[in-house]
């Protein structure tokens, strides 16, 4: 992407490292990263590949400029909408839904950098992360009901479970900007830090996740995202499943090895 302006870059970067850290970058600053029919459909490849890279050992999603991401493109949909446009009613299934159960379920953790304000979706992509890491001045809006929707991207299912059913439906229906330290006291982040120090909070949390144990921690996430639904024995009964799994890995094998020879396992996330 060397030389290009902003005006022609996509609307979502993928940045990745050495040590398997990949960046997906929502990257239309100007709209505050506002989801257009593109910017959703290229996020959402982008986040298929990054599930499917064995490379890619931890996931950050962030936004460009002063905003996280505000949700749904309403310039947009006000044209759909006064089409009649049907592309506006498939976006939910099509788009959104996709999105956050790659996010939820992808077999590797996943990070959200909250640079900015996250509103309607965007908050939801936030909470479909298993850490929030917010930066000061940034704050989270449920804005459905304030242009009379109802929810989406998953809140009615990420919110409760992170402040229960009353408060998120006090949010949900009572929609008003919540700051980062409110934020932090509700349970929405897992940490606030300085504007400025956003990004390396997030760089080392993230390269701590990537030496980890990537298939144990794929499955510890989607073990807790099964058990939301199901009944304790058959929550048990995924756990066995996955216990078979991680047990049988390579970095087990290791971290047994290691603990054996007092020293310290190098994992390959295998």
């Amino acid at each position: 992407m060397t030389g290009q302006t902003p005006q022609t870059q996509p609307p979502v970067l993928l940045e990745t490292t050495s040590e398997g850290v990949a960046t997906v970058r929502l990257n239309r600053p100007d709209a505050m990263n506002a989801l257009d029919v593109e910017t959703k459909e290229l996020l959402l490849l982008t986040l298929r590949q990054v599930a499917d890279d064995p490379a890619v050992r931890c996931v950050v999603l962030t936004g460009s400029g002063r905003a996280f991401c505000v949700g749904q493109d309403l310039r947009e949909h006000v044209g759909l909408l006064q089409d009649r446009d049907q592309a506006l009613f498939a976006t939910v299934e099509r788009h959104y839904n996709p999105i956050v159960e790659l996010l939820v379920t992808m077999n590797k953790p996943v990070i959200a950098a909250v640079n900015g304000v996250a509103a309607g979706a965007g908050a939801s992509f936030a909470f479909a992360a298993d850490f929030r890491v917010m930066a000061e001045d940034a704050g989270v809006n449920l804005a459905f009901a304030g242009i009379a929707l109802s929810c989406d991207s998953g809140s009615s299912w990420t919110l409760p479970r992170l402040v229960g059913p009353a408060r998120a439906k006090e949010l949900l229906l009572l929609p008003r900007t919540i700051p980062a330290k409110e934020c932090l006291e509700l349970g929405l982040a897992t940490s606030v830090v300085g504007a400025a120090d956003l990004e390396s909070a997030v760089e080392e949390l993230a390269t701590r996740l990537a030496a980890g144990p990537t298939l144990a921690y794929g499955s510890i996430r989607n073990a807790v995202a099964f058990s939301a639904g199901h009944s304790l024995t058959e929550s048990l009964a995924r756990e066995a499943e996955y216990m078979t799994i991680t047990g049988d890995s390579a970095d087990h094998h290791a971290a047994v090895d290691a603990f054996l020879a007092k020293g310290k396992p190098v994992f390959t996330g295998s």
